[in-house]
């Protein structure tokens, strides 16, 4: 049985029932369209594998469906249909970027010959396309499983195909750089250089000649020309980190490259064109950051033409047991390295503030002290006897919580009040809380009830 999902844009009626038949019959998924404007509508290049288009169409012709699905996504193959014998508008069309054209009127084993190629042909250009992206080593590996990161990943791989502008947010840790490199290896661009810069690393006087560039003699010690970071990106992507970091003086000169695709090099007396797609990250808030007045408010919006945010390690605790498992592999390949349940339990009720980073640093920590081929807790990083965020001084797991008073206190109100704090902990989440104070999540949910307890106590 073939696959693959086409979209068929014909305006002539009978012929498009019989062709959506002929392909439903050989195996194809396809949605069908009456004409130009209808196909543009319809069409997503995270549902379809392959276009065919008549060229000729009142309204939006067959050849301006083909110019601006080559425009957004020139991976995705377009098959034209057109008249027999009208050889020039054939040319026109393989110039515009046709992967073939059918003449009209067209046999059964034709169209599916010519839809079997295209898609044989997009299959062999992924594969290879693959093939250079692991062996340049831009991409990480990004260990899921939570229904969470998984809408992530499938909102990172829909914006890859366009050339549309990414803000990825998050807090420090999570992993948004890796998801910015996927967005690249799966655009267009992916043959083309990912230049990654962090904003907060770079001096503020040194940032603009790094991104930018500059001439000649533009300051003291300017010996040579500096290409700058846009033009080494250029035909590829250029990731910016911590944007939020970025002097209000660059953000002008950023949003102008944004709006006019040029950029002006420290000391040059001309613009300069540049072809690059701009994905940017930050964990500050900023809308916030422009209420202070440190954001543009027009930059942001420049920006934030798609959001993709990275949830926090302890809203997808279930990631963590296949993290570690792939972190221990990493870090020490020639051992066997086991996790039992209890430690695993542990291990996923933490908080982690430093998300996926911290995770990693723990598991490395891990693989030094284990002395056999099990890990213990005894291995894990020591909890900080500190106060968690939102909790006042005194309110946290520390070893001197509770204070005794001399007067004595209840058994029951103190449980209440552990149950309470270890449900605020894990922000609500019975289930990690129980695996928090080490009992059954049944006995913990018979707990809370007993003492009316409120999961966001």
């Amino acid at each position: 049985m073939t696959s693959g999902r086409i979209l068929f844009i014909d305006d002539d009626r009978a012929g498009r029932e019989v062709a959506l038949f002929n392909l439903r019959k050989a195996g194809y998924g396809v949605e069908a369209a009456s004409d130009g404007a209808e196909g543009l509508a319809a069409f997503s290049p995270e549902k379809f594998d392959l276009v065919i288009t008549d060229l000729k169409m009142p309204g939006i012709s067959g050849i301006e469906v083909l110019r601006r699905i080559r425009e957004t996504t020139p991976d995705i193959p377009v098959l034209v249909i057109t008249a027999f014998g009208n050889v020039e508008t054939a040319v026109e069309a393989m110039k515009e970027g046709a992967h073939d054209f059918i003449g009209k009127p067209f046999h059964r084993d034709q169209l599916l010959l010519a839809v079997e190629k295209a898609l044989e042909r997009q299959r062999l250009t992924a594969e290879v396309r693959d093939l250079r992206i692991r062996a340049s080593g831009v991409e990480r590996e990004i260990i899921s499983v939570s229904p969470a990161m998984k809408r992530v990943l499938a909102m990172a791989d829909r914006v890859a195909r366009t050339d549309a502008t990414v803000l990825v947010t998050g807090e420090s840790g999570t992993g948004k750089e890796a998801v910015a490199r996927r967005v690249h290896v799966r655009s267009p661009r992916a043959q083309g250089p990912f230049v990654a810069v962090n904003c907060a690393a770079i001096p503020a006087e040194l940032l603009e000649s790094e991104l930018f560039g500059h001439a000649r003699g533009a300051f003291t010690g300017a010996v040579r020309d500096r290409l700058g970071r846009f033009r080494q990106a250029s035909g590829g992507t250029l990731f910016l980190d911590e944007i939020g970091e970025m002097p209000m003086s660059l953000q002008a000169k950023l949003l102008r490259v944004l709006q006019e695709k040029v950029v002006d090099e420290v000391g040059g007396d001309k613009p300069i064109p540049v072809d690059v797609r701009i994905l940017v990250a930050t964990n500050r808030d900023l809308l916030e950051r422009i209420r202070e007045g440190t954001f543009r408010e027009d930059l942001y919006y420049r920006l934030n033409v798609v959001e993709i945010r990275v949830p926090p390690l302890r809203d997808r605790p279930e990631d963590i047991p296949p993290l570690v498992e792939h972190f221990l592999k990493e870090i020490g390949p020639d051992r066997r390295i086991s996790v039992p349940p209890r430690v695993m339990e542990e291990l996923s009720a933490r908080p982690w503030p430093g998300n996926v980073r911290e995770l990693k640093n723990a598991c490395e920590r891990m693989v030094i002290l284990c002395r056999g081929e099990a890990v213990s807790v005894e291995d894990l990083p020591p909890l900080p006897a500190v106060a968690r965020p939102g909790e006042q001084a005194g309110e946290g797991f520390g070893n001197d919580w509770p204070p005794l008073p001399p007067g004595g206190l209840s058994l029951v109100d103190l449980e209440k009040r552990v149950i309470e704090r270890a449900l605020r902990l894990k922000g609500g989440n019975i289930t990690q809380a129980a695996a928090y104070l080490n009992v059954p999540r049944h006995i913990l949910v018979y707990r809370i009830e007993k003492h009316g307890i409120r999961r966001d106590a």
